[in-house]
């Protein structure tokens, strides 16, 4: 069944109320965007997610949307305190997967002679692929709710970190509120021994050079400068996060029947945000994200040791710092002004990026001024982007952005067309050093299985939901 979509401008689209919605869709792409997207199912996600009790304003669709679990990834909404409702596919399986830029005092003749030892370095620090693990840290039960509570904060107490990348993190690298007696033995006993890997799919870490600068007041707050050696992390919280989805989503099953809530797919099970079961929901999701700001923390101290054993030189000459790092897939308890009033909203973003503005309490002090940094990887073949929050993307997103490129292929019909092909040497033609623990996870991912990044973030710019700042190009990438 077609979904009705009206164009409002370049590159808005609105899915208007009808049936059992309860407001509106709005959808950010370009028009030839919006000429696949019409052949796919997540204008239909747009549509249902519009029908969940207690939504306020628009349910969203950001320009790298996609088919995804319940939601489309790619999706954002928010749900009134007290008439709302919590899903757990509005915020997905990998809870907190995110992404950490790291700058450096670098430049790209520093690296290039010792490329492919670096790359060989860092995936062999740095364990990758399904299933991985750190056969020299596996956490006890009393250390692992620590790291559930307490976050990135647990990693830099023990040394592995730096106060100063606490200050660099959404949240703080901790959401409050975390309950470990609210996950299954199974989750905990998953989580016990990723702590600091990558995973594999999507998750990568890419070391790349600050091709060009688009905006150099704001670059200059930043710490960047062309030519420049940065170093991006994207993974989440493994197991662990996969497991507390796949509990949860039976608990809201029964708690969406219990509650009388009508649903246009069983994979928008939810409960209400002021049950017993959203609360625990939200208690357990965030355990789920400190585990993934520990992840990505983790792998921090292995990039900067990578870095070292490489280069010969210590930490304080390198100057491996965070930029920022920032929430994917989150549920969080945020203020909005909603028609002329600040009100309390639960806002889901799944695929999604917080975009706040300038001014905000929750940017960080130094980059208050120019606002909050937003992270936009693209595939290992092309480009990633450095963006800003905007008041615009908080007057009508909820603070919100796209995540990435997106995905237009299947990972079934991305190894299909990379079949026969050396991914491996493409990218060494165009001077990426690529290493991976699997070549099936390499086929799933070349450039062709995603959208053009830069098409992606010039819809964002030109709707003004995120300013941008500078384009990063690849130079080693490591896969799972």
């Amino acid at each position: 069944m077609s979904v009705p979509v009206q164009q409002i401008d370049a590159c808005r689209w609105r899915i208007p109320r009808e049936g059992a919605m309860r407001t509106e869709g709005l959808v950010y792409a370009s028009a030839a965007m919006m000429e696949v997207l019409r052949r796919e199912q997540a204008l239909e996600q747009v549509r249902n997610v519009a029908m969940l009790p207690g939504i306020v304003g628009p349910s969203l669709g950001m320009p790298d949307i996609h088919w995804g679990y319940g939601f489309p990834i790619g999706g954002v909404a928010a749900f009134d305190a007290d008439q709302g409702v919590v899903s757990p596919g509005g915020v997905g399986y990998d809870i907190n997967c995110g992404v950490r830029l790291l700058r450096s005092q670098l430049e790209v003749a520093d690296i290039r002679p010792r490329l492919t030892e670096l790359a060989d370095t860092l995936l062999r620090n740095v364990p990758s692929g399904v299933g991985s693990h750190r056969r020299d840290l596996r956490l006890t039960v009393a250390e692992e709710h620590k790291v559930l509570r307490e976050g990135a904060a647990w990693v830099v107490r023990r040394g592995l970190g730096r106060e100063e990348d606490l200050r660099h993190i959404e949240q703080g690298g901790c959401i409050e509120g975390a309950d470990p007696d609210l996950l299954s033995e199974r989750a905990l006993e998953r989580g016990r021994d990723q702590l600091g890997t990558l995973g594999s799919g999507n998750h990568f870490l890419e070391v790349q050079v600050v091709d060009t600068i688009i905006d150099g007041p704001a670059a200059e707050v930043l710490g960047l400068f062309p030519g420049q050696v940065t170093v991006t992390i994207h993974t989440g919280s493994r197991g662990l996060g996969y497991q507390v989805c796949d509990d949860y989503l039976r608990v809201m099953l029964r708690a969406a029947a219990k509650y009388g809530i009508s649903l246009p797919d069983r994979q928008l099970c939810c409960a209400p945000l002021s049950s017993p079961e959203g609360r625990q929901y939200l208690a357990a999701m965030a355990c789920a994200a400190n585990f993934a700001f520990a992840n990505r923390q983790l792998i921090t101290a292995w990039v900067r040791e990578s870095f070292e054993q490489v280069l010969g030189r210590s930490a304080g000459a390198l100057q491996l710092s965070v930029i920022y790092d920032v929430c994917h897939n989150i549920a969080k308890w945020e203020q909005h002004q909603v028609a002329g009033a600040m009100r309390r909203l639960c806002v889901h973003r799944k695929g999604a990026t917080r975009a706040f503005p300038p001014g905000h309490p929750e940017v960080p002090a130094a980059y208050r001024a120019i606002g909050q940094p937003v992270l936009i990887p693209g595939d290992m073949g092309r480009y990633s982007y450095v963006l800003l929050g905007t008041a615009a993307a908080y007057a009508e997103t909820f603070g919100s952005t796209c995540h990435g490129a997106g995905r237009v292929l299947s990972r079934h019909a991305a190894k299909h067309l990379a079949r026969g092909r050396n991914i491996f040497t493409e990218l060494a033609a165009r001077g990426i050093v690529l290493r991976a623990a699997g070549r099936d996870t390499v086929a799933e991912e070349i450039s062709e299985a995603y959208k053009d990044v830069a098409e992606v973030v010039g819809v964002v710019q030109q709707a003004g939901i995120g300013r941008v700042v500078a384009r990063l190009r690849p130079l080693a990438v490591v896969k799972g």
